[in-house]
């Protein structure tokens, strides 16, 4: 199923390059570091992860919903050091069966699907008993004044013009809400200098799938 945002995604792929050179790139490694065997990743964007994907990593499976975004993906996956596959598909339904994932990888994604609970049942659902779950998601920020100046954006224009991102989901709640159980966590701000805006607070971690079924 294809999600349409031309405009944003022509916006995004060139802001993602910009983003990787002030510093995302280095945390896009943390994120996937010491990764191996089969691996979903949500919401692959224009595949600006798929460089860092580590050798023990057997296979990628990168789901996509823009067709655009979608597009850049595939023709970034033939120089990736891993075999990798880009397919179209929801965070909410995801084209994988149950429990084939050793890890599912989600990248700046979570703030921008329709209902981040049902996006995490699906990863919970796609992974092996005991799997990981990698994170990098900008999230509600700690302090109570930016979390009032993030309400008021995400319930005025910023979904509209950033194809539905929320700046302010709690997501590190929502994850273990979704049965995970986070075992490593690091919050900082991106950029991490200058006035801290909405999206400045992000959070980059690593949970892991009940080992028993449900």
């Amino acid at each position: 199923m294809a999600v349409s945002h031309p405009v944003f995604a022509r916006l995004f792929a060139r802001a993602s390059v910009a983003m990787d050179q002030a510093g995302v790139a280095a945390h896009r490694r943390r994120l996937v570091a010491g990764l191996h065997g089969r691996v979903v990743e949500v919401g692959a964007g224009n595949g600006r992860n798929l460089a860092h994907y580590p050798p023990a990593v057997t296979r990628v499976l990168a789901v996509e919903p823009e067709p655009l975004l979608r597009g850049l993906a595939r023709a970034a996956a033939p120089t990736a050091p891993v075999s990798v596959t880009v397919a179209a598909g929801l965070a909410e339904a995801l084209p994988v069966p149950d429990g084939a994932a050793d890890a599912v990888v989600l990248s700046l994604v979570l703030c921008s699907v329709s209902d981040p609970a049902v996006a995490l049942r699906e990863a919970r659902r796609v992974l092996r008993p005991g799997g990981e779950l990698r994170f990098y998601e900008h999230v509600v920020a700690e302090t109570p004044g930016l979390r009032r100046v993030q309400r008021v954006v995400d319930a005025t224009l910023w979904p509209l013009v950033s194809a539905g991102c929320h700046t302010g989901r709690d997501t590190v709640a929502a994850i273990r809400a979704a049965g995970f159980t986070v075992t490593d966590l690091d919050r900082f701000r991106f950029p991490s200098t200058g006035v801290p805006a909405p999206a400045s607070p992000h959070v980059l971690g690593t949970a892991v799938a009940p080992v028993s079924p449900r």
